[in-house]
């Protein structure tokens, strides 16, 4: 049994706000108690990140803290296998997938490292004696939300850009699955990141979250979640102008032409659905095929989803573990009830099964209207909807007419049209005839309701930093302007 807490101030100890016990999504048994961070324990971590922040941390050299960041991603790939089934565990998808988002996780560090010296001011005259240079400096503080889905993989997506940076940071991961940031933020203290850089709380978005959130010590927020979620945070940081960026949620279209090799397009693209059971703002929930080639499409689309192993996630063979929680495994389903109502057809799957854990499986829900609720709404379960389309003007407009734009792909033999496309849709990452979302140095994020700010790359380290100018009078004549 596994006993979790808070981590403030380089130590891990019991939080304020009460015990809860966590179970595994997959079997329902116990697998851990946590002892939940209360408000009082926010104040404590702000406090803690920000005498850090004051100490060394922010004037630390880059070469310190890339040599820091470095020795974190060797301290995750030397405990992967231990985390990655603790991971798997708590989250109950399946360890292919865990193993994988913990390797992007080491990644994510060493990129970060290999980039932390790169931002760099400019020079400039501005003539007669007048010189200027900018500076670089933390923004400060930064409290960091990420969602159960990936807890691991999200928190290295936020503290890697902000500790490249020499900024101190609170993370809160979701209640449900704490125990992989938890024993991030241990390694940072075994490999010798000062006390209070890196604090972990793990509690409910309300109230504890919003007071991290609106906290005076707090400079910056950078949430992952969804989208109403990302609106009330919003909220909360426009009274300060507190800085925000905020990566959302997602109704992602695979998009599939006529021309496309549809013996890469179809396995791909059950892939970019199902790979997380669904459960991952960038997958690929709608399927838009033209409509000559429909019929085959969903016919070889449906037999390959239908071989999908779904089952024990510490198992390698398993394909899909299960949903995060049976309250979550009942929304999903409510949404494909409601589908087949309106007239779509569920093709395969949209059974709740019998048994242990919040399992769901694979499912195909054909002929949905572009205009509805399944088409519009993100169900974040291993649920896509199939929509014809009659040609390429009308594949954009339905691939643009929902409310949000972070990810798409692409399948045509047409090089041109792809190109095309990828200028034409609204969406922050487009794949043309691969299904692959997201690399250490390749920006990630959205448009429209998926949010603004981008992560993972390079750009991404700016977010963190202010930029300060400094003008120089080289010359010897006094400034007089009003000639006193």
């Amino acid at each position: 049994m596994i006993e979790a807490g808070v981590h403030i101030g380089g130590e891990t100890r019991r939080g304020a706000g009460g015990e809860v016990e966590l179970a595994e999504p997959a079997t329902g048994e116990q697998l851990a108690t946590l002892a939940l961070a209360a408000e009082s324990d926010v104040d404590a971590a702000v406090d803690a990140a920000r005498a850090a922040l004051a100490g060394e941390w922010a004037r630390a050299p880059a070469t310190e803290r890339a040599r820091l960041l470095h020795a974190l991603a060797d301290g995750l790939r030397a405990g992967r296998n231990d985390l990655a089934a603790v991971e798997a565990r708590n989250v109950g998808k399946a360890i292919s997938s865990v193993k994988a988002e913990l390797a992007a996780a080491t990644e994510t560090f060493r990129f970060y490292a290999s980039v932390a010296a790169a931002p760099s001011g400019r020079t400039g005259t501005l003539g007669g004696s007048l010189t200027h240079y900018s500076l670089k400096q933390p923004v400060g503080v930064c409290a960091q939300i990420v969602p159960w889905n990936y807890p691991l993989m999200m928190a290295a997506w936020k503290l890697a850009p902000a500790l490249a940076a020499g900024c101190t940071t609170v993370l809160k991961p979701d209640p449900r699955t704490p125990l992989s940031a938890l024993w991030l933020a241990e390694l940072a203290a075994e490999v010798g990141i000062p006390a209070g850089v890196v604090n972990v709380l793990p509690a409910p978005g309300t109230p504890v979250g919003s007071h991290l959130v609106a906290h005076p010590g707090v400079d910056k927020v950078a949430f992952t979640g969804s989208t109403a979620t990302g609106g009330e945070i919003m909220r909360l940081c426009a009274d300060p102008i507190k800085r925000v960026t905020l990566e959302l949620g997602g109704k992602s279209p695979s998009i599939v032409f006529a021309d496309a090799d549809l013996d890469e397009a179809i396995p791909a693209s059950v892939w970019s659905i199902y790979y997380s059971a669904g459960q991952s703002c960038e997958a690929r929930s709608r399927l838009l095929v033209e409509a000559s080639v429909y019929d085959e499409v969903v016919s070889r689309f449906t037999e390959a989803a239908g071989r999908l192993k779904v089952g024990d996630p510490l198992d390698a063979e398993t394909h899909m573990g299960s949903l995060i929680d049976a309250g979550h495994r009942d929304r999903v389903h409510g949404y494909v009830e409601r589908a087949g109502g309106a007239g779509a057809e569920v093709v395969l799957g949209g059974e709740l099964p019998d048994g242990a854990g919040a399992f769901y499986p694979a499912t195909v829900v054909a002929n949905v209207d572009a205009g509805s609720e399944a088409a519009q709404e993100e169900i974040f379960g291993p649920v896509v909807a199939v929509t014809p389309f009659a040609d390429e003007r009308e594949a954009v407009a339905i691939a643009n007419g929902v409310r949000y734009g972070l990810m798409a792909t692409v399948w045509t033999g047409d090089p041109n049209r792809a190109q095309r496309l990828a200028r034409r849709i609204d969406a922050g990452t487009i794949g043309l005839n691969m299904p692959y979302t997201a690399f250490p140095g390749v920006a990630f994020g959205g448009f429209k309701q998926s949010g603004f700010g981008r992560e993972l790359s390079a750009g991404a380290l700016e977010e963190y930093l202010e930029e300060k100018s400094v003008i120089v009078a080289a010359g010897n004549r006094p400034s007089n302007p009003f000639g006193l």
